[in-house]
């Protein structure tokens, strides 16, 4: 069977790519036949070009595709830039041959010949005319790069426009009776496209035509039935039998069903395409229109894949989410049903879009469609409401879900809220925005969350120390183990950083912010001639300020959140030192977040110089403990002599340090109290670290016996319990000395070593619980035994007073 799919692939690739490779044929032997135009002619018709883009959007009323003449755009700036640098060497080089022939003869020296000066004004001539065309080139560019900001612009300005405009709501007559009156018109132009439509079909069933047509639907039909079994078997096979066990297999037998589902309809949908134009039988606007619906087909199939990838109701063990059974049965005919309402969505857009459908049509068609993507997802939402509920009235707790899911679920619950009160109250092009959003942000979300799981299951095999790849690279390369998977987790983040940049770009791409707007928009944040200009109070920097805030604070949550629990456990430093790195990143992350912040917020720190310093003697008398705690705090975190983990001893108060803060430390006692400590009290007074230099702790012991006592054998006796002990340390070695001779006893002074100064007092505990034992078993007294004596003294004589 997998061989049968192998063919089957290779065939349909076949089938498939020959059509198109007929027509780059075509295509490459017509370019190679054109003269090829100079770079003058090619600045020109850049020129008009430009200008022809600049007279469409002064003339243009809101009806132009902003997102076009924005792309047509640069591509100009990109072409002028490339004309410009491929005329930059060649303007050099006839320089170069000037300098060679050097300046002309001055006056009253000797002439030169008519062939060397003749020579000379040509190269001249042809200087200042590159020279001309590089000027020329570089203020296309610029020209250019003004405009596509202004489109930008005006692209922003023009949805916030759409967004706020109202219609008659669906309570009321006006909404059902503009679209009653428009239907006629809108139903001619529909039967004239499905009549265009037909005779397409019609004509690729003549002769010429027939068999392909045939061929390329039969191929369609195979393909969504036998196909796509096949494809996605041929797949699974791949991922579960010929990879290594771990948990990358899980990943890639998740992207290998989707990649499965969307290959196959995608082809299907591909090749009922070419069966309706194999020879070009479509004309431009049905060409259009049947390329656009083969892409929504293929997003459909890859929106449903990737679903019954994520719940895997046949294979739940492989499942890469933590949804229940229960939840993900619940589940199982919701990728079918959003897949075919993005479809549904896409194509009646389409086909309003190519038949010129009135407004009222429109504004109907999006309410009705904004309404039934509403209902889906919050039907999905109380699907899984209901299952974590039966979870909990089973007496079992739900799986511990992250934060960013919790939100994402409550933002997708106020995003059906604002869908269906939006359709309610007339502002249908506002919910429309929101149901396709929703659809759109989900597909990228749960993209993003497969090519998460794929990355980091991909680097963690190949970089594992003691996988086949990861061997091979110590073998070859003679790293060790740490640092292959120290490599393997940075990399893993970097490229999950991208994969999260990239996404953000995506999903803020219909709100005016693409890729090319971010990026912008980040290079003049971090530019260095970048200024905070004046503080206008303007509701939308102030709204971009506390997105930025907020988008600052969770990176940076989970930028130390990753390095401490992934990058930094994986190298040699120790748990101090690491949480000192984390706390040093989050101090930097606050100020740079704040600061950019302000940049958002356009603040001048000027107009505030004069508060700050009307204020600065107060705040200095206010904060100047704050600042000393703060500043010791750094100094703590630079030179360490103290650290996370150390047992310390300062001002009476002793314990284990678990933490460093901007202001004071955490030191937890013995009673498993905390005491919080101000930061400059580490500096300022004397502090003993007792894990500083050495983590190992001593047990001394102090033991009284009788002077007629075997002082060899006590000895012997108490240095075997010493060594029996399993929390003594061989090295150094535990000894028993004879301290002092006094009152009638001699003092023996035992002393061991424990791996940490928090064993001391259980170990010590521990060994005089077994030395008093082993003594008593010995017949080793510890003290002489007092003796008391008791002597009668004569009574006392009267005196000759007592007499009287």
């Amino acid at each position: 069977m997998p061989i049968l799919s192998r063919y089957l692939l290779v065939l349909l690739l076949a089938l498939s790519s020959s059509h198109l490779l007929a027509q780059d044929t075509t295509n490459a032997a017509a370019a190679a036949s054109a003269p090829a135009q100079t770079s003058a002619q090619t600045l020109t018709q850049l020129r008009s070009q430009l200008d022809s883009i600049k007279a469409t959007v002064d003339a243009s009323k809101g009806d132009v595709p902003l997102t076009d003449v924005r792309a047509s755009a640069l591509a100009i700036q990109q072409q002028a830039e490339q004309v410009g640098s491929t005329l930059s060497p060649q303007s050099a080089s006839l320089q170069a041959r000037l300098d060679v022939l050097g300046p002309p003869p001055a006056k009253g020296a000797p002439a030169e010949s008519a062939e060397l000066s003749s020579q000379r004004r040509q190269l001249g001539k042809a200087k200042n005319d590159l020279d001309g065309q590089i000027k020329q080139a570089n203020s296309l560019s610029t020209e250019a790069t003004q405009l596509a900001a202004h489109v930008a612009e005006l692209r922003v300005d023009q949805f916030q426009a759409q967004l706020a405009s109202r219609t008659a709501t669906p309570f009321s007559r006006a909404f059902w009776a503009d679209p009653i009156r428009a239907f006629p018109d809108d139903a001619t132009r529909a039967a004239r496209l499905g009549s265009d439509a037909s005779d397409a079909v019609r004509q690729a069933w003549q002769p010429p035509n027939r068999t392909p047509f045939v061929l390329c639907l039969i191929i369609a039909v195979l393909l969504l039935s036998v196909g796509r079994w096949l494809i996605e078997r041929f797949l699974v096979d791949v991922t579960t039998n010929r990879m290594p066990a771990g948990r990358l297999r899980r990943s890639a037998l998740a992207v290998a069903i989707t990649l499965a589902y969307t290959l196959a309809i995608g082809l299907a949908a591909h090749f009922a395409y070419l069966a309706l134009n194999w020879n070009d039988l479509l004309n431009d606007d049905l060409d259009a229109l049947a390329r656009k619906m083969v892409r929504l087909v293929t997003f459909a199939a890859f929106m449903t894949g990737l679903g019954r990838a994520m719940l895997s109701n046949k294979r739940p063990s492989w499942r890469l989410s933590t949804l229940s059974d229960d939840a993900a049965h619940r589940l199982r005919a919701f990728p079918w049903l959003l897949g075919a309402a993005a479809l549904l969505l896409g194509l009646v857009e389409s086909v309003n879009s190519a038949i010129g459908a009135s407004l009222a049509i429109t504004v109907t068609t999006r309410g009705l469609l904004s309404v039934m993507i509403g209902l889906l997802v919050g039907s999905a939402l109380l699907h899984l409401g209901r299952s974590r509920r039966a979870t909990l009235a089973a007496g079992e707790l739900p799986g511990q879900r992250p934060l960013w899911v919790g939100l994402v679920v409550a933002a997708a619950f106020v995003c059906v809220g604002i869908t269906l009160l939006g359709v309610a109250t007339g502002y249908i092009a506002f919910a429309f925005f929101i149901a396709r959003q929703m659809l759109w942000v989900g597909v990228i979300l749960t993209t993003l969350y497969l090519l998460m799981h794929l990355v980091g299951d991909i680097f963690d095999t190949v970089f594992a120390p003691k996988g086949r790849t990861g061997k091979r690279m110590q073998s070859s390369f003679g790293l060790p183990a740490s640092a292959l998977e120290q490599t393997g987790t940075l990399l893993s983040g970097i490229t999950r950083a991208i994969l999260l940049i990239l996404a953000v770009a995506i999903v803020l791409a219909p709100f005016g912010a693409g890729p090319q707007e971010l990026v912008g928009r980040v290079g003049q944040l971090f530019s260095g001639n970048h200024t905070l200009g004046s503080l206008p109070i303007v509701p939308g920097n102030i709204f971009q300020a506390v997105v930025m805030f907020a988008l600052g604070l969770i990176i940076l949550r989970v930028l130390k959140r990753w390095l401490s629990d992934q990058l930094l456990p994986k190298t040699s430093l120790d748990l101090g030192m690491q949480n000192s790195m984390v706390t040093l990143l989050g101090y930097v992350g606050w100020v740079l977040v704040f600061v950019l912040a302000l940049a958002s917020l356009n603040v001048d720190l000027q107009s505030i110089a004069w508060m700050a310093s009307a204020l600065s003697v107060g705040i200095g008398f206010g904060l100047q403990a704050i600042v000393q705690n703060f500043i010791s705090g750094l100094i703590l975190l630079a030179e360490r002599p103290v650290k996370v983990g150390d047992w310390v001893s300062i001002g009476g108060v002793e314990g284990d340090i678990r933490r460093i803060n901007v202001r004071a430390t955490e030191i937890q006692m013995s009673d498993r109290s905390t005491m919080i400590v101000p930061n400059s009290q580490f500096i300022t007074q004397n502090v003993r670290n007792v894990t500083l230099a050495n983590a190992q702790g001593r047990v001394q012991i102090k033991l009284p016996m009788p002077l007629d006592t075997d002082a060899s054998k006590a000895r012997e006796l108490i240095l075997e319990v010493l060594r029996a002990h399993p929390g003594t340390l061989g090295t150094p070695a535990p000894s028993v000395q004879l301290d002092n001779l006094d009152g009638g006893s001699m003092l023996f002074s035992c002393t061991a070593y424990v791996n940490s100064p928090r064993e001391v007092s259980g170990v010590k505990s521990d060994l005089l619980f077994e030395t008093l034992e082993r003594l008593r078993d010995a017949k080793l007294p510890m003290t002489s035994p007092q003796s008391m004596v008791v002597r009668n003294l004569p009574p006392i004589a009267e005196s000759n007073d007592d007499k009287d």
